[in-house]
């Protein structure tokens, strides 16, 4: 039996892009469903049509317009062949003639002319031969779709998301993509009745079919068009947000989300410094990585994902009622195909209260938790327990706390002046706190009152680090400032994650390492 091996070039499925054809394929089907689609229940359907596309066009291109030689057909002058025994070798059939084999019967001889010049003689009108039988075709694994998905599929998706995103006839609503042509008329009457929905359940989350009992739309045609057309209409309006996480789609009044979730608190706002993070030890990149702060350009946790993270509060999350959307706890908390603005259920881990969070995306935190931390007693480096709930969208947090004593605790202060000083003053504590990056602030209006004021003058970052390195080094017997409480203590008074004070402290002359991330100022490096 000859076997024909059919493949697509090494490369193919990595440089694969939307063709018409395609666009066409996915237009046709999803017209004829009626149901929108996810990229992700698409990337098969595309697949599968690809490679039933390119399949078609390798063996035709196998064959080069030309017949398979068997030796049962009858050839004529002219006639192309091609032969899968010989390499797949092509030819031209230029003489025909009797055949002369008694043990064969009546059969005929063809003569054939290869591309190369060569000539060769071959029988045809022979019934029994095993050239005869039915030729095989193989596919390599770049035409097996099973194959293909398991190694490319996530790949696949993201190019089928870009290729539709450039295609007016396609609509997307939280990942799921229709014919635009399909689309029921939603009006501005509809509009503000949902507006007004929503206004009187709090601003939201509303599901998409619990607003359209309340808004009066045609039921003469298939619900999920209805809950689609609506969709797409409430998300071209800047009225609403779709706040639900990936798979659920939920509404929400965007004037009546919480201040903080809207616009990025002060606190957590970072004017970006340039540094050089060559000089970055690979300590300090460990501890940058623990730090867990969202600003750090980690793209992802470098350990293995866990079902539970502790993490250390600095003082812009603590006072911004937020906690870091790092790489370490990112996995932990819902996602969204589109939406910026996540709301989902926080539950506290002790009592079982429920209260509203929010993932803000684009600037990497979680809003939500400013009257939990107060109800627990939290300071800046105290420590916060997080790890997922039972039901999707719900999220448990959880400090450990203990009976109140009294400790001597770093404090800063505001003088008269209006100048940040540290000192070690004994506070009462009842909560679990990182002993390097616990402040206790205890005039938190007086600090309010520094960050207004920096706002207005900016200062070098290198002036603020000087400074603070100094205040520390005061509270330590031997001068030395470890850089976890130097990172807790510079963004007191100013946002920054820990990439630019450590490319400070490594490289000027007048910071000296003395050991295990321990820095001392050298003054007279710095005269």
């Amino acid at each position: 039996m000859t076997v024909a091996t059919l493949s697509l070039r090494d490369d193919f499925w990595e440089e694969f892009e939307l063709e018409d054809e395609d666009i066409t394929f996915l237009y046709e089907y999803l017209l004829e469903k009626e149901i929108p689609l996810t990229s992700e229940e698409l990337t098969p359907l595309v697949v599968k049509q690809r490679i039933s596309r390119e399949k078609e066009v390798l063996e035709k291109n196998l064959l080069d317009g030309k017949d398979i030689y068997a030796p049962k057909e009858e050839y004529e002058v002219g006639q192309g062949l091609v032969f899968p025994a010989l390499n797949w070798q092509k030819g031209e059939v230029i003489d025909v003639r009797a055949g002369e084999n008694p043990e064969l019967g009546e059969f005929q001889v063809i003569k054939v002319q290869f591309e190369e010049g060569i000539e060769r003689e071959f029988a045809s009108q022979i019934e029994e031969h095993i050239l005869n039988e039915p030729l095989e075709k193989v596919q390599a694994e770049s035409l097996d779709e099973a194959a293909v998905l398991e190694q490319n599929s996530d790949l696949l998706t993201e190019k089928i998301e870009q290729g539709l995103k450039d295609r007016p006839e396609f609509a997307c609503v939280a990942g799921r993509w229709f014919p635009r042509a399909l689309l029921l008329d939603i009006n501005v009457g509809h509009l503000n009745l949902a507006e007004a929905v929503l206004d009187m359940n709090g601003g939201g989350p509303l599901s998409t079919k619990e607003l359209i009992e309340q808004v009066e739309i045609s039921p003469d045609v298939h619900p999920r068009l209805i809950e689609f057309s609506l969709d797409m209409a409430l998300q071209e309006d800047i009225r609403f947000d779709e706040v639900g996480p990936a798979g659920i789609i939920a509404w929400y009044l965007h004037s009546m989300e919480p201040d903080g979730v809207r616009e990025t608190p002060p606190y957590l706002q970072y004017s970006p410094v340039d540094y050089d993070k060559s000089p970055l030890t690979d300590e300090m990149l460990e501890l940058e990585c623990v730090l867990d702060d969202e600003l750090s350009s980690f793209k992802e946790s470098k350990s293995k994902p866990k079902d539970e993270v502790k993490i250390c509060l600095i003082f812009p999350h603590w006072r911004a009622g937020t906690l870091p959307l790092s790489a370490r706890i990112e996995h932990l908390f819902p996602t969204a195909y589109e939406a910026p603005r996540i709301r989902f259920v926080l539950i506290d881990g002790d009592t079982g209260e429920r209260f509203p969070g929010w993932v803000v995306r684009k600037d990497r935190y979680v809003y939500g938790l400013r009257d939990w931390y107060e109800s627990k007693g939290l300071f800046p480096g105290g420590s916060v327990r997080i790890r997922q709930g039972k039901e999707p969208g719900e999220i448990i947090v959880e400090a450990d706390s203990s009976r109140a004593t009294k400790n001597w605790m770093r404090t800063v202060l505001v003088g008269s002046d209006g100048e940040v000083v540290f000192a070690t003053l004994k506070q009462i504590i009842s909560a679990d706190y990182n002993e390097r990056m616990a402040i206790i602030v205890p005039d938190v209006a007086a600090i309010d009152e520094v960050w207004k004021h920096s706002k207005k003058k900016t200062l070098p970052l290198e002036e603020i680090v000087v400074d603070i390195v100094r205040e520390l080094a005061k509270l330590n017997p031997q001068g030395h400032v470890h850089v976890a409480e130097l990172y807790a203590a510079v963004n007191v008074i100013r946002r920054c994650p820990p990439g630019p004070l450590m490319s400070l402290l490594e490289s000027r002359p007048w910071f000296a390492h003395v050991g295990d991330l321990h820095f001392k100022l050298d003054d007279a490096q710095g005269n």
